[in-house]
């Protein structure tokens, strides 16, 4: 049977919560009646966000300074912090015929170090209380290569991985560990996109399915159910059989 978090009072901090699926996830989990933080790299977003009901702390996650010190301020503003949830993301598209390592570099620089001063920034202090959850808000792009995603994909991959490897480790100290893999989701980021996105959903929406995961303890939290089957599924394709499908695809 899976544990159940009671929310309401739930010292919770969100990062990447300027918009899109942060700035959602934030309102919902105050809603349910959690103390929430926010943090993102625009303080005139937050604000909007927050409306006077969250704790606002603007913070680059690419700073491992800065993380280290907007957690130690969220603990002395809430006497601690029980879940952070790292949402902080970059996306743009690779296009072979314009190949640019700093796209990458920006890539990795978000996504996955932003994770790792998250962790960094919190650990070390559920530890001590043996208590905690740490939610990494990863993407099903994570799970096969994908057209024109070799550095969004790279990183949700590399997430993906080092959460799973994290909760294996943390397993009999009292810290959970909570993967988040969403499909496509009405976002800033989504808005750029030409190509078809099949099952999107609104933020909101995807807000709700992590605040029920959060509540559950739930190991893996994958939405939309659609694009959560098919994606599994694609997993287990022989990889020239997934390339060839792919390429297909993109032909037409």
């Amino acid at each position: 049977m899976l544990a159940v978090m009671r929310i309401a009072g739930s010292r919770i901090w969100v990062t990447g919560a300027s918009s899109g699926i942060g700035a959602a996830l934030a309102r919902e989990l105050e809603e349910r009646g959690a103390q929430v933080a926010i943090s993102a790299r625009r303080k005139d977003k937050l604000d909007e966000v927050a409306d006077g009901r969250m704790h606002v702390v603007p913070v680059d996650v690419t700073d491992k300074e800065a993380m280290l010190a907007a957690a130690a301020s969220i603990r002395a503003e809430f006497g601690g912090i029980d879940v952070v949830v790292l949402n902080a993301g970059a996306w743009d598209q690779v296009r072979v015929d314009r190949w640019d390592s700093e796209v990458f570099r920006r890539h990795f620089e978000v996504n996955l170090m932003g994770l790792v001063h998250g962790v960094e920034a919190v650990l070390p202090a559920m530890l001590d209380a043996h208590a905690g959850m740490i939610v990494g808000i990863a993407s099903v792009a994570g799970y096969r290569g994908l057209p024109n995603s070799e550095a969004y994909g790279a990183t949700k991959a590399a997430q993906i991985n080092l959460l799973e490897s994290l909760r294996v480790d943390l397993r009999r100290r009292g810290v959970k560990v909570q993967t988040v893999c969403p499909g496509f989701v009405k976002t800033e980021m989504t808005e750029r996109n030409s190509f078809p996105m099949p099952f999107i959903i609104p933020a909101e929406r995807a807000a709700r399915y992590i605040a029920d995961g959060i509540a559950k303890e739930k190991a893996e939290v994958v939405f939309p159910l659609p694009m959560m089957l098919m994606m599994k599924t694609a997993r287990l394709l022989p990889v020239a059989a997934w390339g060839a499908l792919l390429a297909r695809a993109a032909r037409r």
